[in-house]
């Protein structure tokens, strides 16, 4: 389990960022893959999920994750759910302690977010379309409605594909440019002719800026080059494997 300096002072907030290691999953999911639904043995990804929250010291159903799907949908937590009733939302924010907010990501961008004073968290998973939409607006929105303020939230940017291993066609490089020219300072030519290397986490750190807030803290972690530390969708794909684990990251309320 990885943690921030930016948050690890916090009065009252506990977080963590989990490798692929110390798990009980097998073969492509070795072995501490949280995510349900990709194919691994439920029970393993239970076992997972709970040596997850055993290591932050919170009980297994402490931990809540929504079923994610690449939005601007924030919602607020005010009470467990279960399983099968996980909204759709690629944003969580809460003002209840004892609720961790779990995020599943094999190269996308996990945001964890604090106001420590107003006692509200949030977490954002983050790939590039989600934040395109706006899930780190909608997120810190979210938590402003649930009494935090903008000068006060702590953000940390958590491990994902980084610049020198994110190769993207030129359709891909349109889609951007067509929202701002400007945009276009977060690809760089690849080695590969007409194809572009995208810079997922300055592109999200700038939107994550332009809201104001005053302590941001981004990991500068590659999810796709550490194969030993982190799963990666990317590097699963060029390996041709049929299906890859998903790496946790989470944060909750407590003394």
């Amino acid at each position: 389990m990885i943690t921030s300096s930016a948050f690890n002072g916090l009065k009252g907030v506990r977080h963590g960022f989990f490798t692929r290691r110390g798990g009980v999953s097998q073969g492509v999911y070795d072995s501490l893959n949280c995510g349900y639904g990709n194919g691994d043995a439920a029970e393993s990804v239970a076992a997972n999920r709970a040596r997850a929250m055993a290591m932050m010291d919170q009980p297994a159903e402490a931990l809540l994750t929504a079923r994610q799907v690449h939005s601007a949908t924030a919602v607020v937590v005010e009470k467990p759910w279960a399983r099968e009733d996980a909204p759709e939302a690629d944003g969580l924010v809460t003002a209840v302690p004892g609720i961790a907010l779990g995020l599943l990501t094999a190269d996308c961008m996990p945001v964890l977010f604090a106001d420590p004073r107003a006692k509200v968290i949030g977490a954002a998973h983050a790939g590039w379309r989600g934040a395109r939409a706006g899930i780190a607006e909608a997120t810190v929105a979210a938590m402003e409605q649930a009494g935090a303020k903008v000068s006060r939230i702590v953000a940390v940017m958590g491990p994902c594909i980084r610049h020198g291993s994110y190769e993207v066609g030129p359709e891909f490089r349109d889609t951007f440019l067509a929202d701002a020219a400007a945009n276009d300072s977060f690809f760089a030519p690849s080695r590969n002719p007409g194809r572009f290397l995208f810079d997922l986490p300055t592109y999200l750190f700038r939107r994550i800026d332009a809201i104001g807030l005053k302590h941001i803290q981004m990991l500068q972690i590659d999810t796709c080059r550490e194969a030993d530390r982190f799963f990666s969708h990317r590097r699963s794909t060029l390996a041709g494997e049929a299906a890859c684990g998903r790496n946790l990251s989470a944060v909750i309320l407590g003394d």
